[in-house]
């Protein structure tokens, strides 16, 4: 594990991206921004669908290159692809999750809650993304 934060209530998702950005500074570019991305668009979702509380932890694997980003909740509710409550302008942050991640989901959590989980390929690896 390279990071483990706590995502509270009116937290800045540039904090969490600057923890995570720190540590893989040996990334490429596009493959550190692909884990950024993942990191906001999940950290928003805790913000906007789960009172503002969860934790970030990210993994890494060297070879092969692999991140495998994950962020709690104490929200059963899944993430909705594509779609929003909270809006028509809204809702397409798993859709961006999907296209960068060789795979992504969720696991119930015990005692509640759940965890999105993504694995994202930092290497020349293909990925499954949006067809």
């Amino acid at each position: 594990m390279v990071v483990d934060l706590s995502i509270e209530p009116g937290m800045s998702t540039a904090v969490l991206r600057g923890g995570v950005g720190g540590v893989l500074h040996d990334l490429g570019e596009d493959h550190r921004y692909d884990v950024l991305l993942v990191v906001t668009e999940l950290a928003s979702n805790v913000h906007d669908h789960a009172c503002g509380v969860g934790r970030l932890r990210v993994f890494r694997s060297v070879v092969p290159c692999r991140v495998w980003v994950e962020v709690d909740d104490e929200v059963e509710r899944l993430p909705v692809y594509g779609r929003s409550r909270l809006g028509e302008d809204r809702g397409r942050g798993m859709m961006m999750v999907d296209g960068v991640s060789l795979d992504w989901g969720t696991r119930s959590r015990p005692g509640g809650g759940k965890t999105v989980y993504t694995v994202i390929c930092c290497g020349d690896v293909p990925f499954a993304g949006l067809s």
